[in-house]
């Protein structure tokens, strides 16, 4: 099982790539190349809802992030917004 991975996601006109890391019990690191910015914890009755813990991200971008890890999770690719 790979523990670290990137998730690619829109901000504005731009992508930004984020490594994600996978710390168990649905708990993830996001981090930039140089700075861990947060963790995540996904809710896995509910894939709409996530908590934030430390986040330095605005919510829309979290929500993209989020939309990432579940598809990346699940073996698929994040759907179209």
């Amino acid at each position: 099982m790979q523990n670290q991975f990137r998730v690619e996601v829109a901000d504005g006109d731009q992508g930004k790539v984020f490594v994600i890391e996978n710390l168990g019990g649905g708990r993830y690191q996001i981090a930039t190349d140089n700075e861990v910015l947060g963790t995540i914890r996904l809710d896995e009755s509910d894939h709409e809802h996530c908590e934030q813990e430390g986040c330095e991200i605005d919510l829309p971008l979290l929500a993209s992030i989020r939309e990432g890890i579940a598809a990346h999770e699940s073996g698929g690719s994040p759907k179209e917004s």
